[in-house]
């Protein structure tokens, strides 16, 4: 039977994973300013179209601008690596849940006339997981993660208000019920 992997082994798991990640990230958003000229952005989530639907796993993946995705990364790579502190795998179930199912609630209930794009759900929903997991568990590494993470985020629940123009409220408002979904499920599943 193979020993464990060691401390610096996870941890550069850990690294490789959120590296690559954010690094793609980078790479789409710079393939579409500097060869597809911003083209890529229509292809986003649709509120109630079919094309729309299309949209749901390439929101999280897509930015409006170089600023976009530089304003997502160190939130990605602080609440994603929180995320992933325990296992990678709940990296993996978090994000593709936070990802279809806040996904599903744009698709469904934002404004009709816009297209939803960005990694700031993912942001959302690892916040609202990090948080709820403490909650739903109520262990002591929870408690302190989450504890941490409203220290250094909570003013983000806030983005779930519609206050600011051109900003994904409902992305951010479904991004974070999922990752409480997320942490419901995760937490009654250990």
């Amino acid at each position: 039977m193979p020993s464990p992997p060691t401390l610096t082994e996870k941890l550069r798991t850990q690294a490789i994973v959120l590296g690559s990640f954010v690094g793609l990230l980078w790479v789409i958003e710079l393939v579409d300013l500097l060869i597809l000229g911003g083209k890529s952005d229509g292809f986003g989530i649709k509120p109630r179209t079919l094309s729309g639907l299309a949209g749901i796993p390439l929101a999280p993946l897509l930015h409006g601008s170089i600023g976009h995705v530089a304003a997502n990364t160190l939130p990605l790579i602080l609440l994603g690596w929180l995320v992933m502190i325990r296992s990678v795998r709940d990296f993996f179930i978090v994000t593709v849940a936070v990802t279809l199912v806040g996904g599903l609630g744009v698709w469904a209930f934002a404004g009709g006339q816009s297209v939803h794009l960005g990694a700031s759900g993912l942001v959302f929903g690892y916040f609202g997981f990090l948080v709820f997991r403490a909650y739903f568990e109520r262990s002591l590494v929870s408690l302190l993660i989450a504890a941490v993470v409203v220290l250094l985020y909570g003013g983000v629940i806030f983005g779930i208000m519609p206050t600011q123009p051109g900003i994904s409220w409902e992305g951010h408002l479904f991004g974070f019920l999922s990752g409480v979904l997320t942490a419901r499920f995760l937490s009654r599943s250990k």
